[in-house]
């Protein structure tokens, strides 16, 4: 089967609001609380049914309190920490544990050395940041590939994956289909899929991966 070039221009006709304003500090409260409910609920095994039935609660209101879309009475966390033998601060530590921004100089960064990676081919981990509120972790790294670098392994991993292009022109491989790429060009896609650089066509190209996954609780 020949593999289908395109531009990521061509996938699709892209609409999208722009990111608003956050609700403040309630909001991520909320969130950090149904996160927390929801990773100690699975960790000890329990269905949310179960749970609504030692609580009183009904499914739907567990449901939103664990999605973040209301804020619970301190009765009702109370309620909830005794049907999961916790200490009711349980729920907020999502919330105290927030990170400061992840501030990293030019030239600095971890080096990572990835399986399969050849001379040429530097990748380095920017920063690392998981984001309670948001249930995410997300991981930002520069990659540069230069014109020794000739094998290019397939990756494969969780989450989703976002490209953006600082310098130079690539074919980008996902799955079966080429995006070529040039500067202040972005991809995003499902990492699950096998994805990675072709053969770029100049000497040097540089661009932005960041890695954004589920937290694993």
């Amino acid at each position: 089967m020949s593999d289908e070039k395109t531009t990521p221009a061509s996938v699709s006709n892209l609409t999208q609001n722009p990111p608003r304003a956050s609700d403040g500090s309630e909001k991520s409260l909320e969130m950090a609380i149904g996160l927390e409910l929801r990773a100690f609920r699975r960790r000890q095994e329990v269905t949310v049914a179960e749970l609504a039935n030692r609580t009183g609660l009904s499914i739907g209101m567990l449901s939103k309190i664990e999605n973040g879309n209301t804020s619970p009475s301190l009765k009702t966390l109370q309620t909830l920490a005794t049907a999961l033998s916790l200490p009711i601060t349980t729920f907020f530590r999502g919330f105290e544990a927030r990170q400061a921004p992840v501030h990293t100089k030019s030239g600095e960064g971890i080096a990572i050395e990835e399986a399969g990676s050849q001379a040429g081919h530097q990748t380095r981990l920017l920063g690392h940041i998981n984001a309670p509120s948001s249930g995410i972790i997300a991981k930002p790294y520069l990659v540069t590939l230069r014109a020794e670098a000739d094998i290019f392994p397939a990756l494969q991993h969780g989450g989703t994956e976002t490209i953006y292009m600082l310098e130079g022109e690539m074919d980008y491989r996902h799955g079966d289909t080429l995006f070529r790429l040039t500067a202040g060009d972005s991809l995003q896609f499902d990492a699950d899929r096998p994805h990675g650089p072709a053969t770029p066509e100049d000497r040097t190209v540089r661009y932005l991966s960041i890695i954004s996954a589920p937290q694993h609780t």
